[in-house]
């Protein structure tokens, strides 16, 4: 991710950028892009979800599988295929433990795949979400069941990185340095 040359057989690295509404994924995958060192994309997964203009489905709904599976191929398929044109990419959504099978899938094609799952306490992230602007998810209770997905992640525990106290440029540094490190990498289970 340092190099600031590359060829045309360069591919990009991946970050999975994770966590609960309001931990600061948007602002700090926006931020991450704007300021590296090579060719970036932001890839939002929300936008992925809002395409669907006829027959959307809450993706939190039992019925809402089917497609939540032609989502989830969809950003894997873009994340793929943006790395391997050569850019870094920053996937920005809630990426938990149910849905990495894709990503380390992809991973298995060679790819440089990071996760890290931003986990500030639960008063920041509130604070945070109800400071939103637009149609951003601002509901206490919905914000406070995905939080709620985030607080045992079991093996992947290491790949957290408490944000509550960070300003947005801290929280880059600290991203940025975990995105090159080993322990962030997320090698995919054989």
């Amino acid at each position: 991710m340092t190099q600031t040359t590359r060829n045309a057989h360069d591919v990009g690295s991946i970050l999975l950028l994770s966590g609960a509404p309001g931990s600061g994924k948007s602002t700090i995958a926006r931020l991450l892009t704007q300021t590296a060192e090579r060719s970036a994309v932001h890839l939002v997964t929300d936008g992925f979800y809002t395409a669907i203009t006829k027959g959307f489905v809450l993706p939190f709904m039992p019925e809402a599988a089917r497609q939540n599976e032609v989502v989830l191929r969809a950003i894997v398929a873009s994340m793929v295929a943006y790395a391997e044109g050569g850019y870094d990419v920053v996937v920005d959504g809630i990426i938990g433990p149910w849905s990495l099978q894709p990503f380390a899938d992809a991973a298995r094609r060679g790819l440089r795949l990071s996760l890290i799952v931003l986990r500030p306490d639960l008063a920041a992230a509130l604070a945070r979400a109800s400071a939103r602007e637009g149609r951003e998810l601002k509901s206490v209770e919905a914000i406070k069941g995905l939080y709620g997905a985030f607080a045992d992640l079991g093996a992947l525990g290491p790949h957290v990185i408490d944000n509550t106290a960070d300003t947005p440029e801290e929280s880059v540094r600290r991203v940025r340095a975990a995105w090159n490190s080993a322990q962030f990498s997320y090698l995919p289970h054989a």
